[in-house]
């Protein structure tokens, strides 16, 4: 008997100090103890306790979350006080305006982390700010940074921090590669998944305060009262966490569901359905966000179908929200079949003559570049042409371009990229210096009372949220420059590795530098010097000979106009002209083909094959060494992630190694297909050292076949 009691304590002994393989699921909001003893012990003599100066359901988030936070880094429970007293040597979460509280503080939502008798003061001017900066002061401690003189001050540079979640009903999520949706629509309201929970959790922690839970290519029934009982079930989950939740509407409502005869904007009973369905929402969800709009668009209905405008459509909804705190998001993605045009041109065609005619509820919500979420793309003529209407800049942190789940790319460099390039708007009736995207966006440029940032949600439910780990930190850097779009891609990268792979300093140095490395590389086997990407129905297999679809902007030839002559899409004046709808110094930087920076070459210039360029190489010749080089690459960056094979988890190193491995077979597959195309128009040979692939392009088309039949 006292033998098999000391087995069974042996088994328990071994069970609970048995490392597990980390499967992803708690992102980076890893809180595992601490291995730096001195680093561990003086943090903790500053976490001795935790005082508290409220009771609301955020700060009680706030400081569940320090708890937890601190239970897990310093391997020592911390006491929740209501109150500190005369007590030194804790953290005291604050809310008001006082001296303690956010005195110093631009936003509601800003917060400062300050060092005050021998205290650690975490104060805001609402109850979100002070759960930010909690978030904040778990983030110094994760990244060990030092904390004994503490004097932080942060304020989000835009006020709507969002993200949009393209799911559907059905549980399927579109340009989704990560599994199904996360919310379980079949289960809710009654059961509530604790996914919910934590995703509203890693979210407040990057400062996200808004969710749109559906696709923009929205269904009627997200405006049942069925439905409306599911979304109000996870409003209740985020608002501890401050993120209000939005609604995708479909513009035909009210004849769907509605009963009416039409949906024209400007008809009274039309206007009333709104109204009453608006009154009926934020009876359920208090602190409803508003709604976003994909209309006149893809085939999505719109008020253009009644002969009215988009600012129509828009204000019509803005008149129903004007008695509550919400806005409408309305999208610019508006581009019509036009076999002469140049859909490049399209958002600021179907926008830019309404500028100042929107309600000030209204924000347009504008991609960062004129096509489709393109590896590399110039900003939107947009940013910079509506001083009166509000820009939303919209990101996709799903990888429908680059490819999938499969491919590591890093995407914060896309994201700043365009942030920092120069409108070269004129702000406040006189010339903008550094007006850049960024500047528009945050209302600095042209004084937008509403601002917002959002990103198209790369998260499902794969455990791991992401599908490919390395994905999580796309979801992480867009959160991380909604709040400040001035942080580097590189500083986030190293935060994000050091609260999620590792805290080794040259394992972090390696990961970075092949994150901020992955996007060009990608690029140069995708769609190197703005070369445009083939289009394909999974917009993921080469396809660059794809010529018939009901329209030709869904063709790969029209985009990339590959002929005898050269490549690339002319959109000069004597071209389609595209260039002319940026301001004067932008169209300086492109115009002319002998000084356009190689990235955006071909977005703007039909360019000969015999073209020497800047690099001394022709153009064939410098397109097949990015192919080529490019896939290379991949190869480096497995050797790169080879080296860090020690101070990863195990689980999450093999799960990254087997990606890169497809990501490498698929990078040649693309060059492969790209060169062996491109060559019957250029004619010419590949140039040395680079070998000529091993299969015919006929062979090529054959795996794309089979690929698209899946």
């Amino acid at each position: 008997m006292i033998l098999t009691i000391r087995v069974l304590f042996s088994l328990l002994l071994l069970l609970t100090s048995r490392s597990y393989a980390d499967d992803g699921y708690r992102l980076w909001l890893k809180y595992d103890l601490i291995k730096d003893a001195a680093k561990r012990d003086a943090y903790a003599r500053s976490a001795q306790f935790i005082a508290v100066t409220g009771n609301s359901p955020t700060l009680k988030a706030a400081a569940d979350e320090l708890q937890v936070g601190l239970q897990g880094l310093l391997g020592k429970a911390v006491p929740v006080l209501t109150n500190a007293g005369n007590r030194t040597g804790g953290i005291i979460l604050s809310v008001g305006n006082g001296p303690v509280a956010g005195a110093q503080l631009r936003t509601q939502e800003g917060y400062q982390i300050t060092s005050r008798s021998n205290n650690i003061v975490v104060s805001s001017k609402s109850d979100a700010g002070v759960l930010y900066g909690a978030f904040a002061l778990l983030r110094q401690l994760q990244t060990l940074q030092p904390i004994n003189a503490l004097s932080l001050t942060s304020d989000p540079k835009v006020r709507y921090r969002m993200l949009n979640h393209w799911d559907n009903p059905n549980g399927t999520i579109e340009r989704g590669y990560a599994g199904e949706t996360l919310w379980k629509w079949y289960e809710l309201p009654e059961r509530i998944s604790p996914r919910y929970r934590d995703y509203a959790r890693a979210n407040a922690s990057l400062g996200i305060n808004g969710t749109v839970v559906n696709n923009v290519n929205a269904s009627a029934r997200f405006l049942t009262a069925e439905y409306l009982g599911k979304v109000a079930a996870l409003a209740n989950v985020f608002r501890p966490y401050g993120i209000r939740v939005y609604v995708s509407i479909y513009f035909p409502a009210p004849k769907v569901i509605g009963g009416l005869k039409t949906a024209d904007p400007l008809d009274p009973e039309v206007r009333k359905w709104w109204a009453d369905k608006t009154k009926e929402i934020y009876k359920l969800i208090p602190d409803f966000g508003g709604f976003l709009v994909k209309a006149n668009s893809e085939g999505e209905p719109g008020p253009q179908d009644y002969n009215r405008t988009h600012a129509d459509g828009a204000n019509m909804l803005a008149e129903a929200l004007k008695p509550y705190d919400g806005i409408v998001l309305w999208r610019s993605f508006v581009y019509k079949a036009d076999p002469k045009a140049d859909r490049f041109k399209a958002a600021l065609e179907e926008f830019g003559h309404l500028d100042g005619t929107f309600d000030k509820k209204v924000i347009v919500q504008v991609k960062n570049g004129p096509i489709d979420f393109q590896p590399r793309e110039p900003f939107s003529p947009l940013f910079g042409k509506m001083p009166k209407t509000p820009l939303a800049i919209e990101f996709q942190l799903t990888q429908e371009y680059l490819g999938f789940a499969t491919h590591l790319v890093y995407e914060a460099p896309i994201f700043k990229e365009c942030l920092d390039s120069d409108t070269y708007a004129k702000g406040q009736g006189a010339p903008s210096s550094g007006a850049t995207v960024a500047k528009v966006v945050d209302g600095s440029v042209d004084g937008y009372p509403i601002t917002a940032m959002a990103g198209v949600a790369n998260t499902g439910s794969d455990r791991n949220w992401t599908g490919h780990p390395m994905a999580q930190a796309n979801w992480y850097a867009f959160g991380r420059l909604t709040w400040d779009h001035t942080l580097s891609s590189e500083a986030i990268a190293r935060e994000w590795i050091a609260m999620t792979l590792t805290k080794e300093p040259q394992a972090i140095t390696r990961i970075a530098d092949m994150m901020l490395k992955s996007r060009e590389i990608y690029v140069n086997y995708n769609t190197p010097m703005g070369l445009s990407r083939p289009w394909t129905g999974v917009h993921f297999a080469p396809e660059p000979w794809q010529n018939k679809s009901p329209r030709p902007d869904w063709t790969a030839v029209y985009y990339h106009r590959a002929d005898s002559v050269g490549l690339g899409f002319d959109r000069t004046e004597k071209g389609s002209n595209a260039l002319a709808q940026y301001n004067p110094e932008v169209q300086k930087q492109w115009n002319n083909p002998e000084t356009c920076p190689l990235p955006y070459l071909l977005w703007f210039h039909h360019v000969p094959w015999t073209k020497k360029l800047s690099t001394g190489r022709t153009l064939w010749d410098e397109l097949c060494t990015r192919f080529y080089t490019g896939a290379d690459s991949v190869g480096w960056m497995q050797q790169q992630w080879a080296q860090v094979k020690g101070s990863v988890d195990p689980e999450t190193y093999a799960e990254v190694a087997g990606r890169l491995e497809t990501q490498h077979k698929e990078a040649i597959w693309w060059r492969d297909a790209w060169v062996l195309y491109l060559q019957e128009y250029a004619r010419k040979p590949i140039p040395a050292p680079f070998k000529k692939p091993e299969r015919t392009l006929d062979e090529v088309k054959q795996l794309v076949d089979v690929y698209l039949l899946r």
